[in-house]
Order: structure tokens, then sequence, then C-alpha cells
């Protein structure tokens, strides 16, 4: 029986940004363009004006991989298939949480199974207390991978102070169907992926 895979992954902030949170295996581009001044002798220019320039950049970031063939679903006893916490600090790093302005998660669920499945996945504090959470259901295949994209901060996202002080995802996992029954489709499985995009101001 091939065990179940889950795993945190992200590439976040660039060279830049890893330097000033001191966090490795972060990557990503951040770059930008200064536009070319041109003056005459007689003219003074005022090169205090880069004090007023606002740098804020996009990165781009994978957060949770979740993924199951059906063969470990069907060998689970119970309603809850999986559940684990894994940390993630990234989010509540002094650098990002005072810097972050907006942005959106982006999610994924495919279902290839013979099952309709539920994901749940939480956001939480240093104390372990739910900030946020997002349900998702998905029928037997053949179904249409389901998409959604949620967006923190803005007039119309929800609060930036979720995405500041969470430290930690819990993913529940459920199966709302038999523990028998096998898809036709060849190597069934359920796979659960997330994305993120926020902006920052790093001036």
């Amino acid at each position: 029986m091939r065990a179940f895979n889950a795993h945190l992954c992200f590439w976040f902030m660039g060279a830049l940004i890893a330097n000033a949170m001191q966090f490795k295996p972060l990557k990503a581009t951040i770059s930008f363009v200064l536009a070319c001044i041109s003056f005459s002798c007689a003219d003074k220019q005022n090169f205090d004006q880069y004090d007023d320039l606002g740098i804020t950049p996009t990165v781009a970031s994978s957060l949770v991989y979740v993924e199951s063939p059906e063969e470990y679903i069907n060998n689970t006893a119970g309603l809850d298939f999986y559940t684990q916490d894994f940390n993630f600090d990234a989010f509540n790093e002094d650098f990002f949480a005072e810097r972050v302005l907006d942005g959106s998660i982006t999610y994924e669920l495919e279902n290839t199974t013979s099952k309709p499945l539920e994901i749940t996945l939480s956001f939480l504090d240093d104390d372990g207390n739910v900030l946020d959470t997002e349900n998702f259901s998905v029928d037997p295949a053949p179904t249409a991978v389901l998409t959604r994209e949620v967006f923190y901060g803005g007039p119309t996202g929800r609060s930036i102070d979720i995405i500041r002080n969470t430290s930690a995802f819990r993913v529940t996992a459920r199966n709302l169907g038999d523990n028998t029954s096998v898809s036709g489709i060849p190597d069934p499985k359920i796979i659960f992926r997330s994305s993120a995009r926020f902006r920052l101001r790093l001036k």
C-alpha cells in the first residue's frame, strides 16, 4: 500500500527578502526598472525624489500539497482518512507581516477516485486558534477540477491580519463514500494544492 503523501512547500520573497529574513529556501524574482532621467545642464535635479518611490513587488509561493491514492483511502477506517498540522512561519515573519498589502490564495482540488470527498484547510495562529477556514467538496470521478481563489486585504478581501498571524495550516481529508469501490480511471487519487500571490511594500 502506498502511503499518503502530503507536504508543505514554498518559494517565497526572492534573494532580497531571503537575505532580510535569513530564510534560505525562498525563491522568487523581483524586478523593477527606474526610468532614465534626462536633463539639461541648466536644470537642477532633485534626486531626493527617490525617497518618494514606492516599491511594491508581487511574490508568489506554493503552499500546501496533499496527494492520496484511492487504495490508501479504502484501507483507512472512519470518516477522516487524514489530518495533519503543517508549520508555516513565512507569513508571520516580521519582514513579511509588516509589509504585506494584499493578495490571494488559489486552490485546486482534483478527484479521480470513485468517492465523494471533502477537504478542510484551517489557518492557525501561534496558539492553535483557527483564524480562517476553507471547505472543499468534490464529487466522484469523472468530475472537473475544482478551482477557487480567495482574496485577502483591499476593500473587498478578507482581513489581511489573517495572513499576518498565520503560523500553521491544518489539513483534514474526509471520505464521504465507501471503502470498497475503485475508480475505473488509471491510478485514481485525490490531489489538493494551493498557491499564494501577495504584494509587499518594500519601501
